[in-house]
């Protein structure tokens, strides 16, 4: 069976082996970030709506769940934002019924201020919000927000999640090279950190393809420097163990893995290592070959990414 919807489990720095559900699909999204590895986002409104069958989503939670399948954690995350499904509360209580696994959301943060998000979320195990902008005018050019959404409703969200949410929650900033990595902008963080309650602080900088061309990543000796400046953790030091994938095709498999997350080649063999593949030549030019395809040179590695349209 091929799933529209759930997807790995992928190898998380985070969150170990993670079982993928992505309640919103096709790079549905109310932020357009620069940095974003999925390339050209289809704005959807600040609202949630049941964009796709929530029965449907369902039916595949089950039916992935009843194979045994190995993961360490549940993440609500997918090609678009997961906040923006208006049965995401339903989804949440379903996966519970099915699994005693932590549940991780990973959210743009965007609608947090929202009393009926709050309500949705409570019973997910860990939040994992965003937060790349410092003031009004980063936030438009690194979020490219959809419709009325404001840098300050971004704050407002993020302090009254970290007063009325019981769960962990491990925010998350992306640093872009002479966008926020400044002293300025490394100051502002500082201030606003200083006003909102979170559990783990992770230092990220784009490793994968970005939506833009001229986007860059910070080095080792920036890291260190927000590091000193803000605590936090730099998410490379974190490590990845081989991915996997439910379903039986082994095209199918990595086509689903890639359509939500960029892989080098090498993450590609590693995983067809785990998985015992003896003819992996073959597979990888059936890959390369898929119309659904497309690949490019990044910082030096082959990547493979989903052709979209």
């Amino acid at each position: 069976m091929d799933y529209k919807y759930v997807y790995g489990p992928v190898a998380s720095r985070r969150l170990g082996k993670s079982l993928g559900i992505a309640p919103i699909t096709n790079n549905l999204c109310n932020f357009g970030c620069i940095y974003c590895q999925l390339g050209q986002t289809s704005y959807i409104p600040n609202e949630p709506l049941e964009h796709f069958e929530t029965d449907e989503i369902l039916n595949e939670i089950t039916d992935v769940l009843k194979q045994n399948v190995t993961f360490d954690t549940i993440s609500l995350v997918g090609d678009g934002e997961p906040i923006l499904h208006s049965s995401l509360k339903t989804i949440i209580t379903h996966i519970k019924k099915l699994t005693d696994k932590p549940i991780a959301l990973i959210t743009n943060g965007s609608l947090l201020y929202m009393d009926s998000i709050i309500d949705a979320i409570q019973e997910v195990d860990i939040l994992l919000p965003s937060l790349d902008a410092y003031d009004a005018s980063s936030f438009k050019r690194i979020n490219r927000p959809f419709g009325g959404l404001s840098f300050s409703k971004i704050i407002e969200g993020l302090r009254k999640v970290s007063t009325t949410y019981k769960g962990q929650i491990w925010l998350e900033i992306m640093f872009l090279k002479d966008v926020n990595d400044h002293e300025m902008a490394i100051e502002h963080f500082k201030d606003i950190l200083k006003t909102i309650r979170y559990d783990r602080l992770y230092l990220n900088t784009p490793v994968r393809p970005t939506r833009e061309e001229n986007v860059y990543k910070i080095d080792a000796e920036k890291i260190k420097y927000v590091q000193s400046k803000l605590g936090g953790i730099p998410i490379h030091f974190l490590s990845e163990e081989p991915y996997m994938a439910v379903g039986e095709d082994i095209i199918a498999a990595l086509i689903a893995l890639i359509r939500r997350h960029p892989l080098h080649y090498h993450e590609i063999t590693g995983y067809l290592k785990d998985r015992h593949v003896e003819n992996i030549d073959e597979v990888m030019q059936r890959l390369e070959s898929n119309t659904e395809i497309t690949t490019k040179i990044y910082q030096g590695f082959l990547m493979f990414l989903y052709k979209k349209g």
